[in-house]
């Protein structure tokens, strides 16, 4: 942010609002404000963002642009909170499955283990995810994977009328009476796809990219952030469609920019978003 002294007084890059008298520059109310990096640091990482088909590391971004990786962590995170969810109702056909993200129990420091880990849900945190069939996308934590819960997100997010499309997982049956239409496919006897092209292929394929993403690029995830990186994950799946030019891809997300600011305070000082859902 430009701090020298024009001829006439003023500070290079600042202007001042006529009606309240408060100056402010081209970086107010965005994702850039009081940021110290320069815009074409910014607009490199936001190009590295939507390019990378798995995301980048912090560390790699910090070699990248010439920064420490703290600050290179910080921007990701800022970008991250502007990628933020898509707030348009799932209609039509949405495939709706679970996710358990956490790490194994011999891999924990000794201080966080006894909480389980493995293959199972013990320790995790459960998400949800819902992918709209030809459509946008969603992925949320969740406190449970109880009935009430996870039906209570769903009509969060899809619009009443549509079809579920789901495993046998006890929580979504009797969905019906929430107003949606229900098909399940039955995985333990091997079945892929049910009747009337009932799947959740299109959501598996979206954790499957998830997980090579946390386990190859980002390599760990503490669960207060766990919601940015699913911003980001979803972003790219809803905006990274191979049909459109880059140029639409990172003008969909400088959109995003201008929606919301995360201070390094509030990103470090945050509670758990999963114990408020």
């Amino acid at each position: 942010m430009p701090t020298r002294s024009s001829p006439g007084g003023k500070r290079l890059g600042y202007y001042r609002c006529r009606s309240c008298g408060q100056e402010f520059t081209v970086r107010t109310k965005t994702i850039f404000e009081r940021s110290h990096v320069p815009l074409h640091k910014w607009l490199y990482t936001m190009y590295l963002v939507v390019t990378a088909r798995k995301g980048i590391s912090s560390v790699q971004l910090a070699k990248e642009i010439g920064v420490q990786q703290k600050t290179a962590w910080f921007l990701l995170q800022r970008l991250r909170q502007a990628c933020g969810q898509d707030l348009a109702m799932l209609q039509g056909m949405v495939e709706v499955d679970e996710l358990y993200v956490g790490g194994k129990e011999h891999n924990k420091h000794d201080d966080r283990k006894g909480g389980g880990g493995g293959r199972g849900a013990s320790g995790k945190q459960p998400v949800l995810g819902m992918r709209e069939r030809g459509g946008h996308s969603v992925a949320i934590p969740v406190a449970s994977t109880s009935k009430e819960e996870l039906q209570s997100r769903i009509s969060q997010y899809v619009q009443e009328g549509a079809t579920i499309c789901s495993d046998e997982h006890a929580s979504y049956q009797g969905i019906e009476t929430c107003g949606f239409q229900h098909g399940s496919v039955n995985h333990s006897a091997g079945e892929d796809v049910g009747a009337n092209d009932v799947h959740v292929n299109s959501t598996e394929s979206m954790w499957a990219l998830f997980r090579r993403s946390l386990m190859g690029v980002w390599r760990h995830c503490r669960r207060k952030h766990l919601a940015r990186y699913l911003s980001e994950a979803t972003f790219r799946w809803n905006e990274g469609n191979v049909k459109y030019p880059i140029l639409e891809d990172l003008s969909a997300l400088a959109l995003k920019c201008f929606t919301t600011r995360l201070t390094y305070r509030q990103l470090t000082h945050e509670a758990c978003p999963a114990a408020a859902c």
